[in-house]
């Protein structure tokens, strides 16, 4: 089975090393140079100089150019994981066991942009690991393997991110072995049932101290490192990144949203909905006064 790996992240980076120390035969790597788009970015070359393998540095995938090189390299299936690009069908006929991709989260839930940050935002208790084959749409494939991940209080986004990768590299050694013997099993999504997430943009990211507590927790554990973090918007229009907060139960309710209660060791503490959080990681430059607001 000849495999052409296509991905531009850590996670691609990662299971193209375990592919290749599986001894399948990677025949062809395509990757990106430089991603001002993937925070998680990673460039797989170093693995396709040690390992001998031929590789192209991509912009479009769907250029003329980048389908020839594909169609040169004659693979039986392509491995796409960590691109945020559609595939155009020319390029998704050429293998002939098809495409697979990945997408951490439930499919057919949760599909779409973001989908490790929206399910930390959104407060869920689980997500999963799953490969599919590829359509001419986004995530919506037959399903070849997919594992439930839980999500615990303490999980940022980057020990969600660590987790799903540890599940997802055990999945594909055993639908690589699956495809090689040709015993891999497909379940149609049934698209009707699922829902899609929106990218998200800035104003996404902001906090806004009338939220409760855990919203607010919710929202920086999601956007914290690897991605851009969450952020306060001061009413000079500055913005001031938070990287992490814990929830503090504040039971006097005759205080408004956003109101600072208490700053010690270069720790806030703001009243929110119904309660306050502590911020312990920021950027602020200037701490703010007790008994002022944000």
């Amino acid at each position: 089975m000849r495999i052409v790996f296509i991905g531009t992240v850590i996670f691609s980076y990662k299971a193209l090393e375990q592919i290749i120390a599986d001894s399948a035969n990677v025949v062809g790597v395509i990757t990106r140079q430089t991603s001002v788009f993937n925070a998680d970015y990673a460039d797989l070359t170093p693995l396709c100089l040690e390992h001998n393998l031929p590789y192209k540095y991509v912009n479009d995938i769907n250029h003329p150019n980048n389908e020839a090189f594909i169609r040169q390299l004659n693979p039986t299936v392509i491995y796409c994981f960590g691109w945020s690009n559609l595939i155009k069908a020319e390029i998704l006929s050429i293998p002939p066991l098809g495409v697979v991709g990945f997408h951490p989260a439930a499919l057919p839930y949760n599909r779409g942009r973001h989908p490790i940050v929206w399910a930390l935002a959104l407060g869920l208790n689980k997500t999963a690991s799953t490969f599919f084959f590829m359509d001419s749409q986004a995530d919506t494939g037959d399903i070849i393997s997919q594992q439930e991940v839980p999500i615990f209080d303490e999980d940022t986004s980057q020990l969600l991110y660590d987790r799903i990768v540890s599940t997802a590299l055990v999945q594909i050694k055993e639908f690589t072995l699956a495809l090689q013997t040709g015993s891999i099993t497909k379940v149609q999504q049934r698209i009707a049932e699922g829902n899609s997430w929106r990218k998200r943009n800035k104003s996404d990211g902001r906090i806004d101290f009338r939220m409760n507590s855990r919203t607010i927790f919710n929202l920086v554990r999601a956007l914290t490192l690897p991605y851009v973090g969450a952020h306060i918007e001061l009413a000079n229009g500055e913005d001031v990144k938070v990287w992490a907060i814990i929830i503090d139960d504040h039971p006097n309710e005759n205080i408004e949203p956003g109101k600072i209660l208490n700053v010690s060791d270069n720790h806030i503490k703001v009243k929110t909905a119904d309660g306050a959080v502590i911020l312990t990681e920021h950027e602020f430059t200037q701490i703010p006064s007790v008994g002022t607001y944000l």
